[in-house]
């Protein structure tokens, strides 16, 4: 695998899972791909990545063909079986045609054998996330006059510009892109802050309070509303 340093950052950021026994590897992908600007998560086995993907949202799936306790295509097949469209970037030392057929039989969207160079990955991941839904991407969320646009990581409310810190940004994509619905603190852990845990910390209150500040302060209307007990939700109207 060439080296992540000279890649130019994805555009728009996704949610990807790991799904790879060899931690040099897992470790490698996991930094490579956050510092194009993607959320990246690793499972360490087969069994760990497929309940992983079944119980969480992401928007493209990486997954090593030989695992211990479940194997990567069985992975794959028992997803499909459940229901379960994310697209699957099969990566393995396999790579003969036989075993690319046998891959995309499985239930895969697109295979790359092994040693492969990241950029080439990164060009197939970013494809896969175009065509998750059957449709591109959203690149631009709105709530209210409050809009975000993925590509360009501009936010503006009422045709003014509001700058964010970066984690104030992944907070505001996320609530956005989740508006409407209560998001929980343990959503926003896992999927701003990359944590499985909850540290006890104020970190969430401390960055909520900051980006409530900065999007209704000077507008006079609330978007960013605490449900007490559960969580946040972004909504207009009130």
């Amino acid at each position: 695998m060439s080296s992540p340093a000279a890649e130019r950052p994805s555009p728009v950021s996704m949610r990807i899972l790991i799904i790879e026994d060899d931690r040099e590897a897992a470790a490698y992908l996991v930094k490579a791909l956050r510092e194009a600007g993607h959320v990246a998560e690793h499972a360490a086995n087969g069994e760990d990545g497929f309940h992983m993907a079944d119980t969480r949202s992401y928007d493209v799936l990486i997954v090593d063909r030989m695992l211990p306790e479940r194997d990567g295509l069985s992975v794959v097949s028992g997803l499909r079986e459940k229901g379960n469209g994310t697209p699957a970037l099969i990566l393995s030392a396999l790579g003969q045609v036989d075993d690319r057929v046998t891959g995309l039989r499985a239930g895969g969207d697109d295979y790359l054998p092994k040693p492969f160079a990241f950029s080439e990955l990164l060009a197939r991941i970013e494809v896969l996330g175009r065509r998750r839904g059957g449709k591109d991407v959203e690149t631009v969320y709105r709530v209210g006059d409050l809009e975000l646009d993925r590509l360009s990581h501009e936010v503006k409310r009422a045709g003014r510009t509001i700058i964010l810190q970066p984690r104030e940004f992944r907070l505001l994509e996320y609530l956005m892109k989740h508006a409407n619905q209560v998001v929980t603190r343990t959503m926003l852990l896992e999927n701003v802050w990359d944590y499985h845990f909850d540290p006890q910390t104020n970190v969430i209150d401390v960055h909520v309070s900051r980006l409530r500040s900065k999007i209704e302060r000077e507008f006079g209307s609330a978007l960013l509303h605490t449900v007490r007990g559960s969580g946040y939700i972004m909504r207009a109207g009130e």
